[in-house]
């Protein structure tokens, strides 16, 4: 027998998150569709869709759809360290599917404007992003992470040579792009603390910051830095995270600790921020990230750590 239950079980499998007012007499039912950051074409096809999956329901004769646009509220959640090569982008990436996979909307934005990485890591290089209007629309992979980089903008292996106002404005056009139904955007930051990083905090406001450092003091002087920038501006740091920490042989099992160990703990204890957790240095995550299959996709121990921190960044935005 149908009634308002079936009705939006019906409806979760077509436009979940974007109806409401439901209503179900004499054989009409009547709701509300959100098509906020939908195009014409995709606010045409839901429609079609919903119709479709209500009429096929016993006792259902006709459909009335009122359709509002609604703006979709999106929260940016930065990944930053105060220098490169700690692996900010791997686990950005890695963060963004791991969410993903837990049925959050979440998109990506490289906004490491100057050594793009993320096309590579999400297996999506060589393609250029199409534009509605004067917004970018993302450009579509196989894990389901919307992206916009500068590494689908520019020709392969380009530099891009610009000063901070440009970079700046770069920034802005991929984040206000054509995001659909996104609602949470990670931003996969560029290292240090310069133009883009300030053009980001105060035109796009973040709900937070995930920092990343290695064990070692060097590394986790300029993570300080970090950390005291997203002070400066007021945004909450959600916690660090330990990169390349430990290392264990794959021949003989010993772990060895070539960056030194728990320093990003200790460091996010001295700050009184939390710890969210350690990635190991690993030869599988490496090879995997390089061959655009990031190891949060699969069930395999290397992407476990990923999807643990993904379960405690969740949980911090839900408690928001």
């Amino acid at each position: 027998m149908t009634d308002i239950n079936s009705i939006e079980a019906a409806l979760d499998g077509v436009a979940k998150g974007r109806f409401s007012a439901v209503k179900f007499s004499h054989g009409r039912v009547t709701l509300v569709l959100n098509v906020g950051g939908l195009d014409v074409r995709d606010r045409g096809q839901i429609e079609i869709a919903v119709k479709a999956k209500l009429l096929e329901l016993e006792g259902v004769e006709t459909v009335d759809i009122a359709m509002t646009a609604e703006k979709v509220e999106r929260r940016l959640i930065a990944v930053a360290s105060g220098k490169g090569g700690v692996g900010k982008s791997t686990l950005s990436a890695n963060l963004a599917i791991a969410m993903q996979l837990m049925g959050r909307k979440v998109g990506m934005v490289d906004a490491d404007i100057y050594g793009p990485s993320q096309p590579r890591l999400l297996h999506c290089e060589g393609r250029r992003p199409e534009a509605e209007g004067k917004q970018l629309i993302p450009v579509p992979n196989e894990y389901d992470v919307p992206l916009l980089s500068m590494g689908h903008l520019a020709k392969p292996g380009q530099a891009i040579a610009w000063r901070g106002p440009m970079a700046g404005k770069a920034l802005d056009q991929l984040i206000d792009a054509h995001w659909g139904d996104v609602e949470e955007l990670i931003v996969d930051m560029p290292p240090g603390t310069g133009d883009v990083q300030l053009s980001m905090m105060q035109n796009h406001k973040p709900v937070g910051a995930v920092i990343v450092s290695t064990p070692q003091d060097l590394a986790l002087m300029d993570a300080t830095r970090a950390v005291d920038l997203f002070n400066q501006a007021k945004i909450p740091i959600i916690g660090m995270v330990e990169n390349m920490a430990g290392y264990q042989c794959p021949h003989c099992g010993e772990v060895s600790d070539p960056f030194g160990a728990g320093g990003a703990e200790a460091a996010a204890k001295t700050m009184g921020m939390p710890f969210l957790g350690r990635i190991p240095l690993d030869i599988e995550i490496r090879t995997a990230s390089d061959g655009g299959t990031p190891p949060a996709f699969n069930d395999g121990v290397q992407g476990q750590a990923f999807r643990d921190i993904a379960k405690k960044l969740a949980t911090w935005l839900d408690n928001q």
